[in-house]
């Protein structure tokens, strides 16, 4: 094993929360302002992930006050306290950039996994 996959090793997060692309989460996020740290909340549908290892990252979108608002954020970030998992999915596409041209209650509109 060379000298950048160790770094990289030591730097994933071992305790990611298991999600798919069309599943609804809430992403815990660290922000810090001024000397003051805080958790702020984003919460929408996983439309994509890409990349591997330390460079993987996934798009959250959501609709705020009648507009779309996507965040990219990367996987293993430290800025990322922790991914909660409100609602499983049902897609059948690797991408739902579909849902962008989607208005109102359809825009969210991903068939939530069935429990059998």
């Amino acid at each position: 094993m060379n000298i950048i996959q160790k770094i990289e090793k030591e730097q994933l997060k071992p305790d990611i929360a298991p999600f798919k692309v069309g599943d609804t989460v809430r992403v815990h996020t660290r922000v810090v302002e001024g000397d003051k740290e805080r958790i702020q909340l984003f919460t929408g549908i996983v439309i994509g992930r890409r990349g591997t290892g330390l460079n993987s990252t996934f798009t959250v979108r959501r609709i705020s006050y009648g507009e779309g608002v996507e965040r990219v954020f990367p996987l293993h970030s430290p800025r990322i306290a922790k991914i909660e998992v409100e609602r499983a999915g049902n897609v059948r596409r690797a991408k739902l950039n579909y849902l962008r041209d989607r208005k109102g209650k359809q825009a969210m509109a991903v068939k939530e996994k069935s429990q059998s």
